[in-house]
């Protein structure tokens, strides 16, 4: 029987374990330029964990069983609830704000498609215990960041900014009531992806009246600062209400982030603890899923852990980032391969290359040789497949003198150089 992996997971060769591993240290890298520490927590937790935060209906997309211990349990399908646990646990002792992230590996069950597989890493950050619109500009900004560190700019994603609480005046004003208000969030998430027939349809059999249906979706074309305020004034609110996203924006804008950012009333992310300020990171075509998601959670944590911190973060996976960096070209590994392959003219040079190899590996160079005698020709071939940069060359000659030849495998070029001569800076030039 040949065997394969199992419906949404992934199998990750060299190259795409290279680039899962060059966008989870670039997250790290950013995260840590902003201050921000790194924890993690196990990936089984208790199934209740889960089913406290989204009910009983999300066990159907969990990989979750009884232990050997007769624990309801569940393979990590997010990353908020753990953290809500660990913050719980030492909230006293934590001083505020707490600036944490974590990539962990998630599992949930549900239908595979472009850009979602039944696992992945995930980018999580946070700020906790903080207030301010300053705290959500900050955590855009590293989602922001993150992608122009893999060399994503302007021309290929934009920055979705929405106020969970604005919208949900709106939507009051326009009669709307308290128990619809998941309805009609739920249809305003899909406005860029369903008929607008289809949606109307959803709200009428939510109950709701044609003229409100009607005004839901118009409230998810409002587009601007400006349109916002200007839409909370025509629905006879406070234009105040707007100063958290209006404060949010102009921060972003001080960073130099502004020509990012567009301020949208049709995200309102789909869970229902986002109480304030929301976004979502897309792709300029919107040919793939969200990049990332995530906005201002203040209740979250007093449910889960039973702190009251208010608290904003947001997800980002790896595999609709490494989809959108194949998309543009900007996979930084192929072409890459090794700094030195070493190679044995004759069987009597085999120690040599072998002192030599462990040398170079010393300078941090990485370095492989051949592990059994071949012809010449044959190694040289295996150097190039190797993608070698520099090939060097051993034979009794050059064991005589204390000299090796270097060659550039790109070019050809090659010179007899003293041993000496092999230092890091020489043998891979910046």
């Amino acid at each position: 029987m040949q065997h394969q992996a199992l419906p949404g997971f992934r199998d990750l060769y060299p190259p795409d374990t290279a680039l899962k591993n060059h966008i989870i240290n670039t997250w790290r890298e950013v995260a840590r330029t902003y201050g921000f520490e790194e924890y993690d927590g196990p990936p089984l937790e208790s199934l209740n964990l889960y089913t406290e935060k989204s009910g009983d209906e999300i066990v159907d997309q969990l990989y979750a069983f009884t232990d050997k211990g007769g624990r309801a349990v569940a393979l990590r399908p997010e990353m908020t609830p753990t953290l809500a646990r660990m913050v719980a646990a030492r909230a006293p002792a934590l001083k505020k704000p707490i600036r944490w992230f974590a990539i962990p590996q998630l599992f949930r069950y549900e239908r595979q498609q472009r850009g979602r597989f039944r696992e992945h890493h995930q980018f999580n950050l946070d700020v906790i215990g903080e207030v301010s619109p300053l705290a959500d500009a900050e955590v855009i900004a590293v989602a922001i960041d993150s992608l122009h560190e893999l060399g994503l700019g302007e021309n290929d994603f934009r920055v979705l900014v929405s106020d969970r609480s604005v919208v949900k005046s709106l939507l009051l004003a326009a009669r709307v009531s308290e128990e619809q208000l998941g309805s009609a969030y739920a249809a305003m998430d899909k406005v860029h992806r369903e008929k607008t027939a289809n949606l109307h349809s959803f709200l009428l059999k939510a109950g709701m009246q044609k003229t409100v249906a009607n005004k839901v979706l118009d409230i998810a074309t409002v587009r601007g600062l400006t349109d916002v305020s200007n839409a909370i004034e025509r629905a006879g609110g406070d234009t105040a209400a707007t100063k958290n996203l209006s404060e949010c924006v102009e921060a972003l804008d001080a960073m130099g982030l502004g020509g990012m950012i567009d301020v949208d009333c049709s995200v309102v992310r789909g869970l229902a603890y986002y109480t304030g300020i929301v976004f979502e990171l897309f792709d300029s075509s919107k040919s793939l899923r969200a990049i990332c998601g995530g906005g201002r959670y203040d209740g979250l944590l007093k449910v889960l852990g039973g702190v009251d911190l208010p608290a904003v973060g947001f997800g980002m996976g790896d595999v609709v980032v490494g989809e959108l960096l194949k998309e543009r070209g900007l996979v930084p590994f192929e072409g890459m391969g090794l700094d030195v392959f070493v190679v044995g003219v004759t069987p009597e040079d085999v120690p040599e290359v072998m002192r030599l190899a462990r040398s170079l590996r010393g300078l941090g160079l990485s370095v492989e040789y051949p592990l059994r005698s071949q012809a010449l020709g044959k190694q040289m071939k295996l150097g190039a497949a190797r993608k070698a940069r520099t090939a060097i060359i051993i034979g009794p000659e050059e064991r005589s003198d204390g000299k090796v030849v270097v060659r550039i495998l790109a070019t050809g070029s090659e010179e007899r150089v003293e041993l000496s001569k092999l230092t890091k800076e020489y043998l891979r030039p910046d």
